[in-house]
């Protein structure tokens, strides 16, 4: 696929996870002149105290809108990172899910920020993961506790 029309995809992509999950553009919430504009959570817990909807359906819109943030954080990480890159992030997830968390949040934070310019390289990939290392590396100690007994038999060798 040409990125002229990738674009077009996760642009219709993201209006259609915008409509569902009530969202709106930043320049206001559905028709509200800015002033008039309500928290979006207070309105959300109130329309579900007032409408009767039941705990199951609570636990499906939890559930909805947390594979619309991952299904977000997936195509981000996808315009961020390039193949191998990717590849080799997926593979870190298998073996430390916490540590190639860190990293994806970093580089989010980066793009989101505008410190990326470019799709991230394997070999950029690796120092941010050196750079977490650094920052996250522990030393293991070990430490010998030698227990002494007090027994006065072991003192008496065949007397």
């Amino acid at each position: 696929m040409e990125d002229d029309e990738l674009a077009q995809i996760r642009a219709r992509r993201m209006a259609e996870l915008r409509a569902q999950s009530g969202g709106a553009p930043s320049s206001g919430m559905g028709g509200l002149p800015v002033g008039h504009q309500t928290n979006s959570s207070t309105y959300h817990h109130s329309y579900q105290r007032h409408s009767g909807m039941s705990g199951g359906k609570k636990d499906e819109e939890e559930k909805a809108k947390k594979s619309q943030m991952e299904e977000m954080r997936r195509t981000m990480l996808i315009q961020i990172l390039d193949g191998e890159a990717r590849e080799r992030l997926s593979r870190i997830a298998m073996v430390k899910a916490d540590k190639a968390r860190a990293v994806e949040d970093l580089l989010i934070r980066m793009a989101q920020g505008g410190q990326v310019r470019a799709k991230i390289t394997e070999k950029q990939l690796i120092e941010l993961l050196e750079q977490v290392n650094q920052q996250t590396k522990s030393e293991t100690k070990i430490v010998y506790n030698r227990r002494r007994y007090d027994d006065s038999d072991e003192d008496d060798f065949g007397l």
